[in-house]
């Protein structure tokens, strides 16, 4: 458990980033919606803020009075236990409340939290401001993502800031880092926060293999794309074969080809790729794809997890080959927070690690992100194993 003054000075520092992340952003920009997987800016500072006035405000703070009895229902995103709530679909038809009442919102709850956490240091409000947190240090990175998708998806391509770094190569040439057959521990084993995802400390049998020591990189994937890659059917899973004819994929997302030089659009604007920076913005089906044409497979959460500590990670958030499950003797949290991880455990992949959108004091080797297989809005790449 954090001390209570500790937690106040976590509590209010995350506050603040996520405050800091949208200064760049235009008041025209909070409320774009460009698909279903996209929220608005202004929707994540009232979701992540109304999260510790739903599961803490109104259970610990004595005579507590809510901001706004409707935002319940603006800003729920999924929780089916609180009841009704704005499709996820209409999250961009939302002009009112305005910026400015959702920052005076996030100020409210930011100054009731701060009164809470002093006056009360009881073990269950710690744990609870804690995931409350790490929740919103989740939304931090959605709202990276998600402002990059809006803007990269504006035919003006317009730049986010001149200072957030995306692609940096990794200076070093691939190796390929042997692990021994054997029995390994798999999941959370301390005190310090983790996901309830996480927990149920496993042995796993894991057979002999070998991991690369680096991401896969633009250049090696545009040898891929020169090969007719996404044209080969044999390189494909038949739903996502399907995927790219539906969709006309024939590229990473943010790829533009442009007087015969591939471009990508970065959070700086429109940039030259980079061949040597590790890849990013692809799909499961589309590092499998990969994996198939080099003759090598995407390593298992398991193998990424008991060999992370032989190679640099956190560039990218890797995809692996398997399925989100829960470990043996999984149990869901009571209440509402039960709806957190638990539900979500079907038809999608883990990933492991971090990417260059994860906020800071958010990540550890035993996290476990998990996106359906055609997603690639996230900073996703991938490692080799075989």
């Amino acid at each position: 458990m954090i001390a209570t003054n500790t937690i106040l000075d976590f509590f209010l520092e995350t506050r603040h980033t996520t405050e800091t992340i949208c200064k760049p952003l235009e008041i025209e920009d909070y409320v774009v919606q460009p698909i279903v997987d996209v929220s608005p800016p202004k929707w994540h500072l009232g979701h992540s803020t109304w999260f510790f006035e739903e599961f803490i405000l109104k259970s610990f703070k004595d005579n507590y009075e809510c901001f706004n009895d409707s935002y319940g229902f603006v800003f729920n995103s999924y929780y089916e236990s609180f009841g009704k709530r704005v499709v996820r679909t209409n999250r961009g038809n939302l002009s009112r409340p305005t910026v400015n009442d959702i920052y005076k919102y996030r100020h409210y709850i930011t100054k009731q939290m701060e009164l809470l956490l002093q006056d009360n240091d009881s073990e269950e409000l710690i744990e609870l401001v804690e995931i409350g947190i790490h929740h919103e240090k989740q939304h931090q990175e959605l709202l990276i993502t998600d402002i990059k998708y809006i803007l990269g998806n504006n035919p003006l391509l317009p730049k986010y800031n001149d200072t957030f770094t995306e692609h940096t190569a990794e200076n070093h040439n691939r190796e390929w880092l042997s692990v021994n057959e054997g029995l390994y521990n798999i999941g959370h084993n301390s005190k310090d926060f983790c996901y309830d995802n996480e927990l149920g400390r496993h042995q796993v049998f894991i057979n002999a293999f070998q991991i690369s020591n680096t991401l896969v990189t633009n250049g090696e994937f545009m040898e891929f794309m020169e090969a007719d890659g996404y044209k080969n059917a044999l390189l494909w899973h038949a739903e996502a074969w399907d995927w790219l004819s539906t969709e006309n994929i024939s590229a990473p997302q943010y790829w533009h080809f442009d007087n015969n030089i591939w471009l990508h659009y970065t959070l700086q604007g429109l940039k030259e790729i980079d061949p040597n920076a590790p890849l990013t913005h692809i799909s499961y089906y589309e590092a499998f794809a990969f994996a198939q044409f080099k003759d090598l497979r995407l390593p298992t959460e398991f193998e990424w997890e008991v060999s992370q500590h032989l190679f640099n990670w956190g560039q990218r958030w890797e995809w692996t080959e398997s399925a989100y499950l829960p470990y043996p003797n999984y149990k869901k949290a009571d209440g509402a927070l039960g709806e957190y991880n638990g539900k979500f455990m079907v038809s999608q992949k883990v990933l492991r690690g971090s990417s260059v959108a994860t906020s800071s004091k958010h990540t550890r080797p035993t996290y476990r992100n998990f996106f359906h297989p055609n997603l690639r809005w996230q900073y996703t790449g991938l490692r080799l194993a075989k």
